[in-house]
């Protein structure tokens, strides 16, 4: 059953996507960071047209996006080469589904959480867990409302598509895929999609680029829009198989190890400033907390899932005088309270993080937050995820401890308390100076000089659509060596390396899929 609370919890039917009859495992990202290598072009960009002849066997080509690549030199342009253009979407597309907000989740009204521009109701810092401030109850599956109310505020819209950069299509994915995970066959469930994507490619935007150029976002976990085969009992829908979809970029809360159309953002947090002092005082405050608990866990065991190593950890948080352990089985409230949550992680030195019915989490981001040091146990759940957000040196930031030393019952107490205090202190550090990078400002205000985590997607997205347009323009479209199957790795290369073959890596085994059973 799907929980909705502050914390992470995705419905118990995902976990069939460990099993070893499945042909793809729910994992990481394929956030690459160089985007523009994801995008294989293999044929000529729509509505091309040659002027004269510069040699007898090449003629020059007019793209339709020079327009948008020469706003980028203009100096006097504080928006030039970052204009976004929204789609005007038909309602049912978006609106239509907020107004009927009550059958979004089969599990629980979402109503509540649509409010004040998705954040959902504030929070009353009646313990002082929060600041006085941007805290809401926001639910984890709300980022498509988030932000498309950011993009509302966007400083760089324009009604000309032919000045845009990247082209936003406010698209509610996830909420469409939702309402539609149980009861409902296949053809219902992929009615929206097929619909939006018979609509995008009427229009005269789409053609330029065929798509490459246009992006949505989608606030649930990859695994909700790649179903397998048009079988009813098989799980979500089958938005993210569409071929226009894969000439898209769909930004989603956990993506995919395997495929190259889709990017992890940030799972939104209980903060949402609307200034930046609110930032600062925050983070100045978790450098400064003392800390009780040397590592905490919040999270229920999956009974089901025998590949989890949740138990594992729930009887060391037990045993341990160092840890402590928010049971999230049936006690649903202490787990549905982000004070409860919160309190926990701020009196907490490290925070484990192990993957649920998914690999990400949105507890990793809550415990940031809190100024707790992530420790994780697969790279999928952070790491290869969400690269646009985050440093490569993953070591400053948080702690690795392979799943398999968990299942060898190596100790976490004493694995974390060999840690200095003084590279605690710098670790901390880190997390915390991470926090503006991940969380969503007000969608109401901006920030001034920080940017969230909107801000950076929107920039990832745009030097990914500029950078294959340059490379259009150029000539370069050998981009044929890119590996769908080892998409997680690009994100771990070097600008300058990214045409180099892929080698071994030692994270390769955890992103090794299933053999198929003859």
């Amino acid at each position: 059953m799907e929980k909705g609370s502050g914390h992470v919890f995705h419905q118990s039917s995902i976990i069939t996507f460990w099993s070893s009859s499945l042909q793809i495992s729910p994992t990481s990202n394929q956030s690459r960071i160089q985007e523009s290598i994801l995008i294989p072009v293999s044929h000529e960009p729509e509505n091309v047209e040659s002027e004269s002849a510069v040699s007898p066997s090449k003629t020059p080509k007019v793209f339709p996006f020079i327009k948008a690549l020469r706003t980028i030199d203009n100096k006097s342009d504080l928006c030039g080469g970052r204009y976004v253009y929204v789609h005007d979407l038909p309602s049912r597309f978006n609106e239509d589904m907020v107004k009927e907000c009550g059958s979004i989740n089969r599990f629980f009204d979402m109503c509540k959480f649509i409010k004040n521009s998705g954040l959902g109701p504030p929070l009353e810092n009646t313990e002082g867990v929060f600041s006085d401030n941007g805290w809401y109850a926001t639910n984890q599956f709300t980022l498509d409302v988030i932000f498309r109310n950011r993009m509302k505020q966007y400083e760089c819209l324009t009604n000309d598509s032919s000045m845009a950069a990247a082209i936003f299509v406010p698209f509610y994915a996830g909420f469409d895929a939702s309402r539609y995970l149980w009861g409902y066959n296949t053809s219902v469930r992929d009615a929206a999609s097929l619909d939006l994507v018979d609509w995008l490619q009427n229009r005269d935007e789409w053609k330029v680029m065929n798509g490459k150029d246009h992006f949505l976002v989608g606030g649930r976990i990859t695994w909700d829009f790649r179903r397998l085969s048009n079988k009813d009992t098989d799980w979500g829908n089958k938005f993210l198989f569409l071929p226009a979809s894969k000439n898209m970029s769909v930004l989603l809360i956990e993506s995919s190890p395997f495929n190259s159309n889709d990017f992890a953002i940030p799972y939104p947090t209980y903060f949402h400033p609307s200034k930046d002092s609110d930032v600062f005082t925050w983070q100045n405050r978790m450098m400064k907390l003392d800390r009780k608990w040397l590592f905490c866990f919040a999270g229920a065991p999956r009974p089901g899932n025998p590949k989890s190593i949740r138990s594992l950890l729930i009887d060391q948080c037990k045993n341990s005088n160092s840890g402590k352990l928010l049971e999230c089985g049936n006690d649903v409230s202490k787990c549905h309270s982000p004070s409860n949550i919160m309190k926990m992680f701020q009196r907490s030195v490290f925070c484990l993080q192990p993957p649920g019915d998914s690999y990400t989490r949105r507890s990793a981001f809550d415990s940031i937050l809190a100024g707790c040091i992530p420790v994780f146990f697969h790279p999928a759940s952070f790491y290869t995820q969400y690269t646009w957000h985050l440093p490569k040196k993953y070591t400053k930031y948080s702690i690795f401890i392979p799943e398999d030393d968990i299942r060898r019952n190596i100790s976490i107490e004493q694995r974390l308390g060999q840690i200095d205090s003084e590279t605690v202190k710098m670790m901390r550090k880190e997390v915390v100076n991470l926090i503006p990078r991940l969380i969503y400002a007000d969608p109401r205000s901006r920030l001034e000089s920080l940017k969230d985590a909107f801000d950076l997607s929107v920039e990832a997205v745009i030097n990914k659509v500029t950078k294959l347009r340059r490379d259009l323009v150029a000539g370069r479209r050998n981009n044929g060596g890119f590996i769908e199957e080892l998409s997680w790795k690009y994100a771990l290369l070097e600008e300058e390396d990214e045409e180099e073959t892929m080698g071994v890596h030692e994270w390769d085994p955890f992103f090794s899929k299933p053999k198929q059973q003859t």
